[in-house]
């Protein structure tokens, strides 16, 4: 698929990863619609993107609430006359150890609501934004590309049994995708970033951030912008459908 001229959604569009995306598809013509819910994030974006000469729009989402998502999707088909490619990114973690002990005894677990919270947003927030842009896609007749954030958590990282759990699910769910929708002329494809440098890393204590990257074979994180990359090649490989790529300096959780 040519970018120039698509309509690109981008779930989480506000900030990090998924404003990096949405720059990199308008610096090559894209026009990003932009979906998130802290709308001062969205407005910088849609800012930074308008830089480059193309029209972006700003949604606010919850992409857990299935009404609202409809709501949306049915609002960038009427306001671009087209939705051409959707990126699966908005996510949130809650990390906790699956159960907490000391001295034999058990203090703590992680909670029904850490797991709910981010299996709502990182699995079923990418299943409703995945159907109800593919059905508007079936609908165009016109194909289109649906990629969904994993991450290399999806192996099973220390401490995050939700989100390990999530990003395994919107992996498979690609694949699941993929067999299901080319017949219509949709191409599915999941990217499962490393450590990348965003608003979480910069966070860390140094030392942190040094355990971080010190089992990375690259020895550094990524940039978001490598990420953007990828989803860009996603997109223009007609060929590509189904598959997860893991860009993550070469580690393996």
């Amino acid at each position: 698929m040519q970018i120039k001229g698509k309509t690109i959604a981008i779930t989480g569009g506000g900030r990090g990863l998924g404003r990096a995306m949405a720059l990199e598809f308008a610096s090559r013509g894209g026009h990003p619609a932009l979906i998130d819910l802290n709308m001062t994030d969205l407005e910088e974006t849609r800012r930074l993107c308008a830089e480059h000469g193309v029209t972006a729009r700003v949604y606010s989402c919850n992409v857990s609430d299935e009404v609202a998502v409809a709501t949306t999707m049915d609002a960038i088909v009427r306001d671009f006359g087209s939705l051409d490619v959707l990126i699966n990114n908005a996510g949130i973690i809650r990390d906790a150890l699956l159960i907490k002990v000391k001295d034999g005894q058990v203090v703590g677990k992680m909670s029904l609501e850490q797991w709910n919270a981010v299996i709502n947003v990182n699995l079923t927030g990418v299943f409703l934004c995945g159907r109800e842009a593919a059905e508007r896609m079936v609908r165009a007749g016109s194909g289109g590309v649906i990629i969904n954030i994993s991450s290399i958590s999806k192996d099973g990282n220390l401490g995050q049994t939700n989100y390990s759990a999530a990003k395994a699910g919107v992996a498979s769910m690609a694949t699941v995708w993929a067999k299901e929708l080319a017949r219509y002329g949709i191409r599915i494809g999941a990217i499962a970033p490393g450590f990348c440098a965003t608003d979480i890393t910069a966070g860390m204590p140094p030392e942190t951030l040094a355990r971080v990257t010190a089992p990375v074979p690259l020895k550094r994180l990524g940039k978001p912008a490598e990420i953007a990359q990828t989803a860009v090649f996603i997109v223009e490989n007609d060929f590509f459908t189904g598959r997860t790529l893991a860009v993550d300096g070469g580690l393996r959780l």
